[in-house]
């Protein structure tokens, strides 16, 4: 069983996730790769004290990397659009 605390990783500030963030009321996170929508939603309305309106996730296949002669890939990773409710105060974990 994944906890909330894992089902997060982290945020994922790119210039596209704080666009959203700030024009469609939308957060973007790692998360963990066995993680739902459901479980998702509840982790971010425990952490962040929010409530959500709708979670979009999308899975994405590891690259290949080489050093030198050696190749390896990275891991594959689940990303996840958290869009709040109206009205609600989008949390600033961006801070510079």
């Amino acid at each position: 069983m994944v906890t909330q605390f894992q089902i997060i990783k982290r945020p994922i500030v790119t210039e596209k996730g704080v666009g959203k963030k700030e024009t469609e009321n939308t957060l973007c996170f790692e998360v963990h790769p066995d993680a739902n929508k459901v479980m998702i939603k509840h982790a971010v309305e425990k952490l962040f004290k929010v409530k959500v309106e709708e979670v979009r996730t999308a899975m994405f296949e590891g690259k290949l990397r080489r050093r030198g002669r050696y190749a390896g890939y990275r891991p594959d990773w689940k990303k996840a659009y958290v869009r709040l409710k109206p009205g609600q105060k989008v949390p600033e974990y961006a801070e510079l």
